[in-house]
């Protein structure tokens, strides 16, 4: 009988030693190791534009102007000055920002509802008007 008490008197202080560990002593779990942001992807403005509710008008058959431009859609906005979708050279058609670079020479300057105009510099004379054609119901 004595063995079984100070059996379990035993166990009483080693669990009493264990949970002391456990709530002051130093923890048990590890440092989490930092983790690495990946970069920041840019955002598709048309995609942005959408989610923000803005429309984004799509012709059927799209304008050609210059044989060389097609504007097949437009988000106007006016505190960041929008976005066009243009195909080039008979490419599909890609978003570019108002101030973008289509190609050496040529950029986006501004975008109206149903309009995107192309020139040289942001000052310049324009280069081309590309327009959408008018809704049909």
């Amino acid at each position: 009988m004595r063995l079984v008490t100070v059996l379990v008197w035993v166990l009483a202080a080693l669990s009493v030693a264990f949970w002391a560990l456990r709530l002051w002593g130093p923890s048990d779990e590890a440092a989490p190791a930092p983790v690495a942001r990946p970069a920041l992807a840019q955002a598709d403005a048309t995609a942005v534009g959408r989610l923000l509710g803005a429309t984004v008008q799509v012709a059927a058959a799209p304008v050609v102007t210059n044989n060389r431009y097609v504007l097949t859609g437009v988000v106007a906005d006016r505190r960041q000055g929008g976005a066009a979708l243009i195909a080039v050279a008979g490419q599909p058609p890609k978003p570019f920002r108002v101030g973008a670079e289509i190609e050496p020479g040529v950029r986006l300057t501004s975008v109206g509802a149903r309009q995107a105009v192309l020139a040289a510099a942001p000052d310049a004379d324009p280069l081309a008007t590309l327009e959408l054609p008018p809704i049909t119901r």
